[in-house]
């Protein structure tokens, strides 16, 4: 990709607006008088459109979790040929059966530089997950690294929904209900289904993507806290109906069932003039963040630091939590301020967006932006011995914590590491022994 597309994409992202709100009614129209009124389905849309519903649940879900939006395109989405497979490249799909659940503690350097011309797509590469994806159940964990924009081909994943960290380069992201840009520091979802194309804004991207096989993320409740705080509905942002009028042969990648499947159309599919609904593609910056922590003792579960969660059969279970640890002040008393040692039912996967995390050494071999660990159920896991060493001397005054952005992917199941994770060259070898020096110090004294 040359540098006058990325410009030209920087500039196209630069201008865009978004209607704003997690979960609400949105109406948009790129054209004035393109939406219906009063209907959804009238005998002849507005302006030669077709209706099409997009139903991201089951029409008889409870109206709280329902989730459909209503399209008004140039072409209906059935005018397509056949698919047919194609290769599924380094993504990988659960089940995961090719290796065995692992308690190992595990950690990884970033993706190597990819080939030249590496898009999104094919730059995705699958470090493990859980669940079934014909049972829409469980997660997947997919890193990428990209040098080029997806150039006559759009992608959709009717498996799950994609949440999308980027850890270095801007993405421009062209869906079928309009267009978001994805710096490092946001994070994007597109829902189930919903096609779309990744353009780079810079010359090389880099980062992570849940796959969430499971029911679509929502906001945690808030409970004891009250009305306010973690994440603010308010700042996640739709986009705003945009749409391509393209001739010509596209290539229309959708994920199935585990495997990658494709058809050549004769015409773009982000063709959608007009839509309303409450499904829809977003992004939320994670710096706005609204922490919520302790002002007297003790450090607070990581739960409190979720972003969105994606709800079981059982309250409280997630199927997979997103999680970040954003910037924030320490000012417990008599208080081991970093995470503690604990041993969890859940399986956690961080990664690092940018800076230090606080629990664990950085630089060559250690946690770096990009990289990420796993640490599987009842895996013991928490603070290096430096880290524990220092917090353990430190004078507890009050501390800004604002020098890094990791996050986390937390599940209900263990998450299985594909072959191409185990046997990465960049899996770090020995990552157990952090923890090694961690002394004796019971009958010392101290």
């Amino acid at each position: 990709m040359s540098g006058t597309d990325n410009e030209q994409a920087r500039k196209t992202a630069e201008g865009l607006v978004h209607s704003s709100g997690f979960g609400n009614e949105h109406s948009t129209e790129a054209v004035p008088g393109a939406l219906p009124h009063g209907r959804n389905s009238p005998q002849r849309a507005p302006l030669g459109l077709y209706a099409e519903q997009l139903s991201g649940s089951a029409f008889t879900e409870p109206r709280h979790s329902n989730q459909r939006s209503w399209l008004y395109r140039i072409r209906p989405s059935a005018a397509h040929p056949p698919f047919t497979r194609i290769d599924n490249g380094h993504l990988r799909s659960a089940p995961f059966t090719e290796t065995v659940p692992d308690p190992n503690r595990l950690r990884w350097d970033p993706l190597p530089e990819p080939a030249p011309g590496t898009d999104f797509l094919a730059g995705l590469w699958t470090l493990g997950g859980n669940g079934d994806v014909t049972q829409r159940a469980g997660m997947a964990v997919h890193l990428y690294a990209a040098n080029a924009s997806m150039t006559d081909r759009v992608f959709s994943d009717a498996d799950g929904e994609l949440l999308i960290v980027p850890q270095r380069g801007g993405l421009l992201l062209r869906t079928e209900l309009g267009l978001l840009r994805a710096e490092p520091g946001h994070v994007a979802l597109i829902p189930r289904g919903v096609r779309f194309r990744v353009e780079l804004l810079d010359a090389e991207a880099r980062g992570y993507v849940c796959e969430n096989y499971g029911r679509p993320f929502v906001l945690p409740d808030l409970g004891p806290i009250g009305a306010n705080g973690l994440a603010n509905a308010r700042d996640f942002l739709a986009p705003v109906a945009a749409f391509e009028d393209v001739e010509g042969p596209v290539q229309v990648i959708n994920k199935f069932c585990g495997n990658l499947w494709s058809a050549t159309y004769g015409h773009s599919p982000l063709d959608v003039v007009a839509w309303h609904g409450n499904l829809t593609p977003y992004v939320y910056d994670l710096r706005r963040f609204n922490v919520i922590g302790t002002i007297s003792y003790d450090h607070p579960d990581p739960s409190i630091f979720t972003v969105l969660t994606s709800p079981s059969d059982t309250p409280g279970l997630a199927g997979v939590d997103f999680v970040v640890f954003a910037p924030r002040w320490l000012v417990g008393e008599d208080t081991f301020r970093p995470p503690y040692f604990h041993r969890n039912v859940m399986s956690e996967y961080m990664g690092l967006i940018e800076g230090a995390y606080d629990a664990k050494t950085a630089g060559k071999g250690g946690f770096v932006p990009g990289g990420g660990s796993l640490h599987n159920m009842m895996s013991a896991h928490g603070p290096d011995r430096d880290t524990f060493d220092k917090a353990s001397a430190a004078e507890l005054r009050p501390q800004k914590v604002d020098d890094g952005l990791a996050f986390m992917f937390e599940t209900r199941w263990p998450v299985t590491a594909t072959e191409q994770a185990r046997t990465a060259g960049h899996l770090q070898k020995g990552y157990d022994e952090v923890w090694q020096g961690l002394e004796r110090h019971w009958g010392s004294g101290a």
